[in-house]
């Protein structure tokens, strides 16, 4: 018993046990019947092969040594990228063609603008002519970007000639008058009144594009010089040979009048793309020049 002491022993001389040191944080060993983990830090530079060709099968590809697939995200606002396509692996920066913007969703509508291409082919003059009476709106839509001078002043210039005798002094004057003298005054009548349509049109079409229309103003001028002159044309008929002060002459010449800020309203709406209070307060100047210059003439 003498000399034994406490902690002394046969094992006295094993050197004191220190706690097992644990591996750092990725570094523990697997557990049993498992594969061992891969070692921790940066994967190794990844292997490229050679490239033949951009685009489909000849995109790039690459060697993965932990068999792992990165997820492959499409850029955004676009289609799905080609296999082996990563945008924020290195190597894969996205390109973009100047000025372009890659999160624009498309074409962004702006009032005013106006078609791509026109409607239809163009309209003879007697398909014009009949199409502005029996189906205007089409009519004005396929002839937006087509001018339309050659009809619009024949008619405008033998509306003039008519409209001379639509006018009970001017009338009696021609009537009254030699033929040397009558003819000056009916043609003047003619010049006159084309002159007039192409000022009236040139208003039109200048309060048009201030209100935001984009037409083309040979199309809105000779457009409205025909409208100008058909819708009158039945009233002056009449008046030849009732007399511009005959009540039935009266109510047609409103009656047409009416009729006239209408095919104005669509013409100005189809060829400016305009909505119609736009495209009637465009056509407004012209129809008080028509009612006042005109037809209260006659009233």
């Amino acid at each position: 018993m003498a000399g034994f002491r406490i902690g002394r022993g046969r094992d006295n001389n094993r050197p004191p046990q220190q706690p097992p040191q644990q591996q750092p944080y990725g570094q523990q060993p697997p557990p049993y019947g498992r594969q061992p983990y891969p070692p921790a830090g940066p994967p190794p530079p990844q292997q490229q092969w050679p490239q033949p060709g951009a685009g489909g099968h000849g995109e790039p590809e690459y060697f993965d040594p932990y068999g792992q697939q990165h997820p492959q995200q499409p850029p955004y606002g676009q289609g799905a990228p080609g296999p082996g396509y990563t945008n924020d692996n290195p190597g894969h920066t996205q390109v973009f063609a100047f000025g372009e913007d890659p999160y624009s969703q498309g074409a962004t509508y702006q009032a005013g603008a106006a078609a791509a291409a026109p409607a239809g082919p163009r309209l003879p003059w007697k398909e014009l002519l009949r199409g502005i009476v029996t189906r205007p709106g089409q009519t004005f839509l396929q002839m937006r970007d087509y001018a339309v001078w050659g009809p619009a002043l024949t008619v405008t210039f033998l509306y003039g000639l008519l409209a001379v005798f639509g006018f009970d002094d001017a009338r009696e004057d021609v009537i009254n008058a030699t033929l040397s003298k009558a003819v000056p005054i009916v043609l003047s009548a003619g010049v006159a009144f084309v002159i007039c349509g192409l000022l009236l049109g040139a208003v039109t079409h200048t309060l048009a594009r201030q209100l935001g229309g984009d037409g083309p103003w040979q199309p809105t001028v000779g457009l409205s010089m025909l409208v100008m002159s058909l819708t009158d044309a039945p009233r002056l008929l009449v008046a030849v040979f009732l007399g511009g002060d005959n009540g039935l002459v009266q109510v047609l010449g409103w009656a047409t009048w009416v009729a006239a800020g209408a095919l104005f309203t669509s013409l100005i709406s189809k060829v400016h793309d305009l909505p119609w209070p736009k495209a009637l307060g465009a056509s407004a100047i012209q129809l008080v020049a028509l009612l006042s210059i005109i037809k209260l003439g006659t009233l």
